[in-house]
């Protein structure tokens, strides 16, 4: 996964939450704790917190700042404030060597970074539509590339059920429902 994919998620999030931004954002996100609100400034804190590892590559530990976005901003301003940080973390990703190790619980490269980065846009969006009743799942393709680089030892089936299989969010025949997970970003190679 690239640059390419964090925008093409970004576009994605956009495309689906943009019809919706006069709803109210202070419903749980689906399954979250959270509001549709505070989870979409997450995507925004997530995607800068990953293009601030790849710009100062720390070796042991995440940077110590926090995207701070005002409790009076709208929807509307919130996704303003996730399409500068995705914009960051894809210039990031651009810029970034192939073989750039930054911290996220162990050296990680910048492929993960973006896989990362997608999954948060992803899977919070679907928490979100959840939250305001829009039916909506994330696009195979994307979901296969997030399979593929955090998730090695996923099962086989339909890469959109498996993602949210993998993160808790579904059922998948056959297998118990998650509880819990953690994704593979860090590589030693």
């Amino acid at each position: 996964m690239d640059h390419q994919d964090v925008d093409t998620a970004v576009a994605e999030m956009l495309r689906v939450l943009s019809p919706h931004t006069a709803e109210d954002w202070t419903v749980p996100a689906g399954p979250l704790e959270w509001s549709c609100w505070r989870t979409a400034a997450h995507i925004g804190h997530d995607l800068l917190a990953y293009a601030g590892q790849l710009a100062a590559q720390p070796a042991d530990a995440y940077l110590p700042f926090d995207l701070n976005v005002r409790p009076t901003a709208s929807p509307v301003e919130v996704l303003q404030a996730v399409i500068a940080c995705g914009g960051l973390l894809s210039s990031a990703l651009i810029t970034a060597s192939p073989t750039l190790r930054a911290w996220h619980w162990g050296p990680c490269d910048p492929e993960g970074f973006a896989a990362m980065g997608v999954a948060e846009i992803l899977l919070h969006t679907h928490d979100i539509t959840q939250g305001l009743s829009v039916h909506w799942r994330p696009p195979a393709p994307l979901s296969a590339g997030i399979l593929s680089r955090l998730f090695p030892d996923a099962p086989s089936g339909d890469p959109t059920q498996v993602l949210l299989w993998c993160t808790g969010r579904a059922e998948l025949d056959g297998l118990p429902h998650r509880t819990s997970w953690t994704w593979k970003a860090a590589r030693s190679d």
